[in-house]
């Protein structure tokens, strides 16, 4: 088993195939107040590039994968990413997190290619907000069809991901959970993160999980369900039997204490924090001829030194230094 300085083992990777993404939402890749700049097509790591750090991870411990972005389901052909992922034995759960704008057309084949979970961002259930919120022309409509899509061929249940901005989308907290409850989705509230640098985080504009919690349960009563040491969100069930809701609380609860994720770039660049400023190339090794042995060796070497805690030692002194962008990474 690799561990870390905090003897925190590598079990969950996560991927990210492209850093493109035909949304530009205001807590990951807004359009204002930065130059947006894009990796070329020949630094992105190929399919075949992707599987053989996939299958190495998976010999040092990896279980699960998730693709992500951008927008995972931009890059052309995705299926035949999660087709050769699937025949990797010992990789037991490949997910993927999408903003569902293409949702609708590629569900089926997604599940046919053998993707396990689904998770969807879906900060808003007004049209108008929506629309403002993700600054694309993809209406909310669209992706609330290919949310019933996938649902359809039997991806059961799907999450959703909110990130919630203080007076941005506050009034979406209920019925963001009443569409969750009535359709059979599993709800996850994210706080607004400092991920990145391009979001104009500020401390005062993230709601507090407790906050949100609160709200939804003088609606409908909620308990907590216990979790493993290990665990990223806070679940809580409703008491009247129709669900469940998540809570992910980075910024008021922070968790790095269970973090076992490692990610990857798409130009194959390894990162073991989400708010990190710099990645080892494991492209660069690999193009060059090193051997699986040798990569998986590099691999190790700096899960060994592992000592991340972005979330427990944020400060303004944390805040002022320089982070990935996140549609570099992933959420």
């Amino acid at each position: 088993m690799v561990v870390d300085t905090l003897n925190r083992p590598l079990r969950s990777l996560r991927l990210s195939v492209t850093d493109r993404c035909n949304f530009h939402c205001t807590y990951c890749n807004p359009r204002t107040g930065r130059e947006i700049s894009f990796i070329p097509h020949s630094q992105i790591l190929a399919y075949e590039e992707m599987e053989r750090l996939v299958r190495i991870f998976v010999s040092l411990g990896v279980k699960k994968v998730r693709l992500t972005g951008g927008e995972p389901l931009i890059r052309r052909d995705l299926i035949a990413l999660v087709s050769q992922l699937r025949r990797i034995q010992g990789l037991r759960e490949i997910a993927l997190t999408t903003n569902g704008s293409m949702l609708e057309e590629q569900a089926l084949l997604l599940r046919e290619a053998g993707l396990n979970r689904l998770t969807v961002s879906l900060d808003s259930m007004d049209p108008e907000r929506f629309h403002r919120f993700v600054d694309s022309d993809v209406p909310l409509e669209k992706v609330l069809r290919g949310i019933a899509v996938a649902q359809k061929v039997g991806f059961y249940p799907i999450k959703l991901n909110c990130v919630m901005q203080r007076g941005v989308n506050e009034d979406d907290i209920i019925p963001l959970a009443e569409y969750a409850r009535r359709e059979g989705h599993v709800l996850r509230f994210i706080e607004f993160m400092d991920a990145g640098s391009g979001n104009d985080w500020k401390l005062d504009r993230v709601v507090p999980s407790s906050e949100v919690a609160k709200r939804i349960h003088e609606v409908w009563p909620l308990e907590a369900i216990p979790a493993p040491g290990n665990a990223v969100a806070q679940d809580w069930r409703y008491l009247d039997g129709e669900g469940e809701v998540g809570f992910i609380a980075s910024v008021t609860q922070p968790f790095c204490q269970g973090c076992d994720r490692a990610r990857i770039s798409a130009e194959g660049r390894l990162y073991t924090c989400l708010f990190a400023a710099s990645g080892m190339s494991l492209r660069d090794p690999m193009r060059a001829g090193a051997s699986d042995e040798e990569l998986a060796q590099l691999i190790t070497q700096r899960w060994n030194i592992r000592d991340d805690r972005y979330s427990e030692r944020r400060s303004e002194l944390t805040e002022r230094l320089p982070r990935v962008e996140m549609h570099h990474i992933g959420g």
